[in-house]
């Protein structure tokens, strides 16, 4: 697969660096679509992206998407945000403004099974995630070399239920910095200490449609129940095992031919797949939380 050099993200940053986005939840009300763009048109923005949401436009909550190009942006970013708060709080906005261009630290935890990890690891060397995976965190050295071989770092740290609390506080310590944790097949429970550091920002792989089959063994439960179709789900991870909000799903049609083998080994194609695009949705602003829901933006 083809990688993505120095040189190469160095181009992508500097074709966006005056791209801009803008998330913005709120109750609906006229007027919030004309009060964004027109305070954009005075700030001398250009809006080449946007999109909306209503839960109902007579009294429910609206959300935006907005990307837009300003010259000097990122001289500018600070005095925009001040400039549009008094608009916000006229509106009640909940806002932010990211630029496009800031790659995101993403750190990956994983256990023994690999599709996962390998398909993030993939996708980013070739550009498709643009993020910097700043470190993998396992609870086993089986990936070690593999992970090393695309010149990240590697942190072996084994948990037991004795050493749990200072395992975590080791992997905290490796992850620090972090806007991202992904957990491609991690198979530990994080304590709530973990979460509350990165509320909103852990994105899990469950191996099946939830809400059907939660907890272990999903593929032997689907078999058992004689399913005609399999799937995966990425979601934001919470104190509630396998209930935070989801941000993708996918399905494979099976039928009674296949074992549990072969469901696992369909299911983790869709695992893969999915995984994949929650993350890149997750590094493009284009998921807002709305309750234990997301609105997610094409």
């Amino acid at each position: 697969m083809y990688r993505l050099s120095e040189r190469d993200w160095q181009a992508y940053t500097e074709k966006y660096k005056d791209r801009a986005r803008m998330l913005i939840s709120c109750p609906d009300r006229p007027g919030i679509v004309s009060a964004v763009s027109h305070f954009l048109f005075q700030q001398g923005a250009n809006i080449v992206q946007s999109d909306q949401y209503t839960t109902d436009p007579e009294s429910g909550r609206f959300f935006m998407r907005i990307e837009f190009d300003l010259t000097n942006l990122q001289e500018r970013c600070e005095v925009i945000k001040a400039a549009f708060t008094p608009i916000a709080e006229s509106f009640d906005m909940d806002f932010s403004l990211v630029q496009a261009s800031r790659r995101k630290k993403v750190a990956i935890f994983v256990s023994k099974e690999d599709h996962c990890l390998l398909e993030l690891l993939w996708r980013w060397k070739s550009g498709e995630l643009y993020a910097d995976i700043s470190v993998v965190i396992s609870n086993h050295p089986d990936m070690q070399e593999t992970v090393e071989s695309f010149g990240i770092p590697y942190h072996c740290i084994p948990v037991t239920k004795e050493n749990k609390p200072q395992a975590e506080e080791e992997q905290i310590a490796a992850a620090a910095g972090a806007d991202l944790i992904v957990l491609a097949r991690y198979m530990q429970i994080l304590s709530p200490r973990f979460l509350e550091d990165y509320a909103m920002r852990i994105i899990n792989i469950h191996h099946s449609f939830l809400p059907a089959f939660v907890g272990a063994k999903p593929y032997e439960q689907a078999y058992r129940r004689g399913v005609k179709l399999i799937g995966a789900t990425a979601h934001y991870v919470t104190e509630e095992l396998d209930a935070g909000p989801i941000i993708e799903q996918d399905v494979q049609r099976v039928s009674h031919q296949e074992d549990v083998d072969m469901l696992k080994q369909l299911g983790r194609q869709v695992e893969r797949t999915v995984l994949a695009r929650a993350v890149r949705w997750h590094l493009e602003d284009r998921v807002l939380v709305y309750g234990n829901k997301t609105i997610v933006f094409p």
